[in-house]
């Protein structure tokens, strides 16, 4: 019978592999689970930091749909924050010129005082709330639904009305089994009418997202400025027509004729997108997300070592088998072939079950924490190639030396 005849089909061979695969049942399930953890753990990371980046992003972003804010100091660009702070106010006058410049949909004036307060209504008390003015877009334009009541109107604004609509903490800390509204709260030691309130958001921060109560900025610009260091911001959303860096071109051109300013004189005031502080979030998560990764791979990386010493034992004990299989008339190639598959079945295996525990514990960790889940195809399918490519990696030493061996020798060896 000639060398041909009694080579091993490549079909063949696979199916010894996984004969020897399935005899060393315990070996290859400890394997199997080594990799399998290393794969969860990546997996696991990856998926919730994508979440916890998202939900980041969409808490600072707060809206569902583009704006711009337009404030003295954006907190984007590295430039000294105190020269910064000396910048003019963005006073009122910017409104209605912002309300005019092509592109613009609604405006919402804000003002700050940069301090809190506690607010108390009959036994009951708040939390530390921050109170702030704004214009009666606020919701609207950061997407923040209205719980009870409503939100205060234009005319209010205009006619420095004292009502407020509180944040959904300081509802439920005052209010928990009555109706807040047409109830009186003392701000700024003056009364205001609580005319609605706010559903909960959610927010990445808990209850701090939560604590306030907004005013129209008007009345805040009369009662609340004494209180602390005033801050005046402007958010613009864009119509639905324009793109977005169109109309920040249009409104620093309105900005800066607003400011008086020369040609070639830098802007007092910064534009910024919505999505560039959502760009920011992505960036800083981004690379906390691949020191984790990189971290996370270097327990696969061990996994894989123990995959080359398992496969040194498993050729070393079937040293007379591989030999004889070369005598008969096995190819290198095919003995080669043979051992990496074993690693490579054995790493895949391990990939995919690691992939599916490791989205299992990415879901429970996102329901807990109220993230959202992200699954990427392309991730997945990395990960199985990942885990394969680490079988192959360490296997090609043992698989190597396997191929290299002596028929003679092996076949006397006990």
């Amino acid at each position: 019978m000639g060398r041909q005849s009694l080579s091993l089909h490549w079909v063949d061979t696979f199916k010894m592999a996984l004969h020897t695969i399935t005899h060393n049942r315990t070996r290859s399930l400890l394997l199997i689970l080594g990799v399998s953890i290393g794969v969860t753990t990546l997996l696991a990371i990856y998926t919730i930091v994508g979440g916890l980046s998202q939900r980041i992003r969409d808490d600072i972003v707060s809206s569902n749909r583009p704006y711009i804010y337009v404030t003295r100091n954006s907190g984007i660009g590295g430039e000294d924050p105190e020269k910064l702070m000396r910048r003019a106010q963005l006073k009122p006058e910017c409104i209605q010129v912002l309300k005019d410049t092509e592109g613009v949909e609604l405006v919402d004036y804000e003002v700050s005082n940069g301090s809190g307060m506690v607010l108390k209504y009959l036994e009951e008390k708040t939390n530390f709330v921050q109170a702030f003015g704004s214009s009666e877009n606020f919701a609207y334009l950061f997407s923040i639904k209205v719980g009870e009541g409503r939100f205060f109107t234009a005319a209010e604004v205009t006619a420095r009305e004292r009502v407020c609509v509180l944040g959904y903490g300081p509802a439920k800390d005052l209010f928990p089994k009555r109706d807040p509204i047409g109830k009186v709260l003392r701000i700024f030691g003056k009364p205001y009418r609580i005319v609605g309130t706010m559903q909960e958001r959610g927010h990445i921060i808990g209850a701090m997202g939560e604590n306030y109560v907004c005013l129209p900025w008007t009345i805040f610009e009369k009662d609340g400025l004494s209180e602390g260091i005033e801050d005046r911001n402007i958010a613009v959303s864009v119509l639905p027509a324009y793109e977005v860096d169109e109309v920040i071109s249009n409104i620093i051109g309105t900005m800066r004729k607003v400011r008086r300013l020369r040609p070639g004189q830098e802007n007092d005031f910064d534009a910024i997108a919505s999505e560039t502080y959502g760009d920011m979030v992505d960036k800083i998560t981004g690379g906390i997300a691949m020191v984790l990764v990189v971290l996370s791979s270097i327990g696969l990386l061990v996994g894989g070592i123990g995959v080359m010493n398992i496969m040194l034992i498993s050729v070393a004990e079937r040293t007379r088998e591989i030999g004889l299989r070369m005598a008969v008339g096995a190819k290198r190639k095919e003995v080669l072939f043979q051992v990496l598959i074993e690693a490579g079945i054995l790493t895949g295996i391990g990939g995919l079950l690691g992939i599916g525990l490791g989205y299992l514990a990415s879901y429970g960790v996102t329901q807990v924490l109220r993230f959202p889940l992200s699954i990427s195809p392309m991730v997945t399918v990395g990960a199985a190639l990942f885990s394969i490519s680490i079988g192959l990696f360490f296997g090609i030493y043992p698989a190597n030396k396997a191929a290299r061996m002596d028929p003679v020798v092996a076949l006397g060896r006990e």
